[in-house]
């Protein structure tokens, strides 16, 4: 039986792009004063604590708990694809151990409501055995998100073997109107690394549990993506979630890092005149090789454009980057750099131009739904795809290409910040982006009705 008091446990999976979203979405929950408790292993609980400098429990109705990680001596912990192997085996136990002790702690707060990240959709099934609600959750984009449901007709045709790769056919296309995937844009694709795909490509199976569940969550909105939404007419898009959240919120998204973040930037923002700063940042997972950083800062230095780059510790395939020499005194009265900077704040400085990144959807909604033109570089999984969004559907970045050698070269570089810096096109464009975000969200948005619909499902489920 379910508690007097509507209570939720929230189920991440070890990644920012993943769990930024989903704690965007407690946060709304929480704010109509129903209890959530918000789940992660204890490896990604200890990063997300230490970075935000917190306590890891907040007065009033967010709480942030742990469960074993299942890590073995021999197990990497910076291995980002190591969890997606150890939590299966070991969450089908911690996870009802960690239910069954808040309900024994709190008979008037039981769990009434359990939300999942759709790639450990597996949970969902357990906890449904326990008697409690299960709500899907997915951070991805509404057209991605059904590109993985097709993975078992893929299958059954022949056309994906068990590594996740396409056979026989070139394309896949779910929709007139939305742009079709080759063999190298597949959610679960990551070059030059088939074992790591292929733990990916078996994590995703797990999102057919969104078939068996009433309640599926998008971090997107119906008038961004009209065609892949009509796919499910039963599912419901809540987003962009961050849209929702304001800095003074303790635990919102802004406070979910896996690395300190450096504010000093935002001063130096403010004294650089309206849309002149390029902003330069490639998310939590994306490396490149030294040489491949080397054109990239030359090509900067090359535009002569201001610009704000983050450069995390282990942005060079791992190890710290190495800058061309003189590279920071040449740059230093135009350019900044940051180990981790603050992005959705970023984002909204008045300075900032264009935004060039690996094109995560978390990124793309947060340079979208603030009007921000797009440099696109995309990485892995299915960033390529959200390019196809961002500069054919929408028309509002350009594709960084690259060279016969797989290279993005300085010149290619410079040429690509000079022609969005230089056409207005792509600022117009992406306004129409933002206010279509903007819009879902507000009262009478498809997705402002849909949060509001799942609030009031959440409160049924405590009585």
């Amino acid at each position: 039986m379910a508690g007097n008091k509507p209570h939720v446990l929230a189920v991440g999976v070890p990644g920012l792009g993943h769990l930024k979203p989903l704690m965007s979405l407690c946060r709304q929950i929480a704010k109509q004063g129903i209890k959530v408790t918000f789940v992660n292993p204890q490896t990604i609980h200890d990063k997300i604590v230490a970075a935000a400098k917190l306590s890891p429990e907040e007065e009033g109705s967010m709480v942030l708990t742990s469960i074993p990680d299942g890590l073995k001596p021999d197990d990497d912990p910076n291995d980002p694809f190591v969890l997606f192997e150890t939590l299966p085996r070991t969450m089908p136990e911690t996870l009802p151990d960690l239910i069954e002790k808040i309900n024994s702690s709190n008979p008037n707060e039981k769990i009434s409501c359990v939300i999942a990240d759709l790639s450990f959709g597996w949970v969902l099934d357990i906890v449904e055995m326990m008697g409690v609600e299960p709500v899907g959750f997915t951070p991805l984009s509404i057209a991605s998100f059904s590109m993985i449901l097709h993975i078992p007709k893929l299958v059954q045709q022949g056309n994906l073997d068990a590594n996740g790769t396409l056979k026989k056919i070139d394309l896949v296309s779910l929709s007139y109107d939305i742009p079709a995937w080759r063999k190298d844009e597949l959610p679960w694709r990551i070059p030059n690394d088939l074992k790591s795909q292929k733990i990916i490509f078996e994590c995703l199976k797990s999102y057919q549990a969104a078939n068996k569940t009433k309640w599926v969550l998008w971090n997107s909105c119906y008038e961004l993506e009209p065609a892949a939404s009509d796919l499910h007419p039963n599912f419901f898009p809540v987003g962009p979630l961050h849209l929702r959240e304001t800095d003074t919120d303790k635990w919102n998204s802004n406070s979910i890092n896996f690395y300190a973040e450096d504010a000093s930037c935002l001063s130096w923002l403010d004294a650089k005149p309206a849309g002149s700063v390029l902003y330069i940042s490639f998310g939590s997972l994306a490396t490149y090789s030294q040489q491949q950083l080397d054109e990239l800062a030359l090509g900067l230095e090359l535009s002569g454009r201001a610009f704000l780059w983050v450069v995390r510790v282990d942005l060079a395939n791992g190890s710290r980057a190495v800058y061309p020499d003189g590279f920071l005194e040449r740059v230093r009265e135009f350019g900044r750099v940051v180990e981790w900077a603050p992005q959705t704040r970023v984002l909204s400085h008045p300075a900032i131009g264009c935004f060039m990144s690996h094109g995560g959807w978390n990124s793309t909604l947060e340079g979208v739904s603030r009007g921000v033109p797009y440099l696109c570089w995309p990485y892995f999984a299915e960033q390529t795809h959200n390019e196809s969004y961002i500069c054919d559907k929408w028309k509002a970045g350009l594709r960084i290409n690259c060279d016969e050698n797989g290279m993005r070269s300085r010149d290619e570089i410079k040429k690509k910040i000079d022609l969005i810096f230089s056409d207005d096109k792509f600022k117009k464009n992406v306004s129409k982006v933002k206010e279509i975000c903007a819009k879902s969200i507000n009262e009478g948005g498809s997705s402002y009705d849909n949060l509001k619909a799942l609030i009031d499902h959440i409160r049924k489920c405590g009585k």
